[in-house]
């Protein structure tokens, strides 16, 4: 990629049951493109994502959600899995920390069920996002717009669909990391 992203650190903020590719393909696109990429959870030790409804790899954990500070991050990723999404949306300390990036004026890129985390944090009012289809409602009802586009760029709030629109998703968070 044309882009570099050199000196740039990006959080993902997970718990066990992710949607491994929703991590995998960001993450190594980040890191060709230059960045650090730090995997935040809840555990401190490790995380284990999912192959849709099938256990998968374990992740070791780089920090917790509890020592994370804002700060240090150029950027927040949100990758999906029901498991993991339903999960963290009730983590008041994952909360706190796209609060933080979103008053901070940091990107925010989320990915398929990845939105409930923002729609539980109040931060979709009065945005356009995309997700996986069954959180249309869920979006809707919390102010915001859900729209069916592989990837939809909003302010500083990047979002897609699903694994397939990952060449688009990543395409758009480098280009937003860049600018």
């Amino acid at each position: 990629m044309s882009h570099t992203l050199k000196g740039k650190t990006i959080a993902i903020l997970v718990t066990d049951g992710f949607e491994q590719v929703e991590l995998t393909g960001p993450r190594d696109a980040l890191k060709e493109a230059g960045a650090k990429v730090k995997i935040l959870s809840g555990s401190k030790d490790k995380v284990r994502g999912w192959n849709h409804d099938q256990p998968a790899d374990n992740f070791k954990v780089d920090g917790t959600f509890e020592t994370a500070r804002i700060d240090e991050y150029d950027a927040v990723l949100l990758p999906g899995g029901v498991i993991n999404s339903d999960q963290i949306r009730n983590l008041p300390k994952a909360q706190e920390i796209v609060q933080k990036a979103s008053e901070a004026g940091k990107p925010i890129a989320v990915i398929c069920h990845g939105a409930w985390l923002l729609v539980s944090a109040g931060l979709v009012k009065g945005k356009t996002l995309t997700s996986w289809n069954s959180l249309k409602d869920d979006i809707n009802n919390a102010g915001g717009h859900w729209v069916d586009r592989q990837v939809v760029k909003d302010g500083l709030l990047i979002s897609s669909r699903k694994p397939d629109d990952l060449p688009a998703f990543n395409k758009q968070l480098i280009e937003t990391l860049a600018a």
